[in-house]
């Protein structure tokens, strides 16, 4: 027979709450085991977690002359497809009220320079590339620069839908000047706001567009490829605006 006896509804009570207090010890435990691993190994957990933070720059507004040492620098380190061979090289950005102003460089021993000629494969060559595409637009505009201050440009959505851009005058209308320096090459120019009106009538420096910057020589003494950003593809190709960064006007 059953025991109802006050005393003994009390024990089984007691019983119960004892029981079910540790059970939720051992599920708190189990939990925190969990989390941990999610944060020592994400991969043996199945968690997926966010671990660093999207490329990011912030364009500096200027005024007058510019004084590059106070302007905030791109580094274009990550190799890609090929052996590290010590070549590096960065870049820099700012703007006024009319110009978009680049100035890149290369720690480069073996300099190849060849192309003179509007619409040459500068990319052979020792070159330094800036690719940035307009917030909202498919397209992008890639500017590919060898030591010879020789020029290719393009505007499209993809590396083989683009239309080659070719002036007369570059060299003086976006005011082109490369240097030899101890350690390799650097080359400052500047966009103008005019001529990117003419791809995108109501583009204003103002907000944020995405970009990136490269680094590359195919017959170079050295084969290489260097970017600001991860790429991650199995063979050589900086037509990606996918992994573009984020540029930020002041």
């Amino acid at each position: 027979m059953q025991d109802l006896s006050e005393n003994n509804v009390h024990r089984t009570g007691a019983i119960h709450s004892k029981g079910k207090s540790e059970e939720g010890d051992l599920m708190k435990k189990i939990i925190a085991v969990f989390l941990c691993m999610c944060m020592i190994c994400p991969v043996l957990s199945g968690c997926s977690q966010e671990t660093s933070a999207p490329d990011l720059y912030t364009i500096t507004k200027v005024s007058g002359q510019i004084d590059w040492s106070t302007i905030p620098v791109i580094p274009i380190d990550r190799v890609l497809w090929t052996d590290d061979y010590g070549i590096r090289a960065q870049g820099q950005l700012c703007y006024d009220e009319d110009y978009l102003y680049v100035h890149q460089s290369a720690v480069e021993k073996e300099i190849r320079a060849e192309n003179t000629e509007p619409l040459s494969p500068v990319y052979e060559d020792s070159c330094l590339e800036f690719f940035f595409m307009i917030d909202g637009s498919p397209n992008y505009f890639n500017f590919e620069i060898n030591p010879n201050g020789c020029l290719g440009a393009g505007y499209g959505p993809k590396k083989n839908d683009r239309i080659s851009i070719v002036r007369g005058d570059e060299k003086e209308y976006f005011d082109i000047h490369t240097d030899r320096t101890e350690d390799g090459w650097e080359v400052f120019y500047r966009i103008p706001l005019e001529y990117i009106r003419l791809f995108d009538p109501g583009f204003q420096f103002k907000g944020m567009m995405t970009g990136n910057m490269y680094k590359c020589g195919n017959k170079t003494f050295n084969k290489h490829y260097l970017s600001w950003t991860k790429i991650e593809l199995d063979k050589p190709n900086f037509h990606c605006p996918e992994y573009f960064g984020r540029l930020d006007f002041e």
